[in-house]
């Protein structure tokens, strides 16, 4: 008759460690994917911001949409890499108009892969990664990827001026005097 050889305490906490990280990696993996899903599957939102430049086509978070200039035919050139630094406006469904939005210049473009991407007036939009608050528009007119980005307006027309600097804080300088009673 076989017997099994006892386990020691120190090899079961071991074991029990392990397991407990491989149940925490599962856990993260999950959250991410479900995540990654939800994004994917919800509906994105096109609404119009008000800017330095004017009105220019957001996100639903209030977030700048930039079209790309190397685009053509109403088709992304926009992958790896670059998606990264420019991610595209992803949706799945059609039903992407906000306020404001002319409900004719929005489309999808289907990306490689199968996904969808909101286009406005046949430019598939994106929003740039170091516009992280509502209103900025760090990417306007950079030349990035291959290519000029550019914000649009609610007319489908590509804006391509510049932001304006925000002025530097003034100081004045006010002279002192000091007088010694020493001659």
């Amino acid at each position: 008759m076989g017997f099994a050889r006892p386990v020691s305490i120190a090899r079961t906490k071991e074991l029990r460690a392990v397991l407990g990280a491989l149940g925490l990696v599962s856990a993260v993996a999950a959250s991410i994917a479900v995540a990654h899903a939800s994004a994917a599957t919800g509906s994105a939102q096109v609404k119009i911001g008000q800017t330095p430049l004017g009105r220019v086509l957001v996100d639903a978070r209030g977030r700048t949409l930039y079209m790309f200039a190397v685009d053509m035919g109403g088709k992304s050139s926009c992958y790896g890499q670059c998606a990264t630094f420019w991610p595209p406006l992803l949706t799945a469904t059609k039903q992407v108009a906000g306020a404001s939005v002319k409900p004719s210049l929005l489309g999808t473009t289907v990306r490689t892969g199968g996904r969808l991407q909101v286009t406005y007036d046949r430019h598939p939009l994106y929003r740039f990664a170091e516009d992280t608050k509502a209103g900025q528009m760090k990417g306007q007119g950079l030349n990035a990827a291959g290519g000029l980005w550019w914000v649009v307006s609610p007319s489908g027309v590509v804006i391509k001026k510049s932001v304006p600097a925000t002025p530097a804080p003034t100081t004045t300088t006010t002279p002192t005097t000091t007088s010694s009673a020493y001659p």
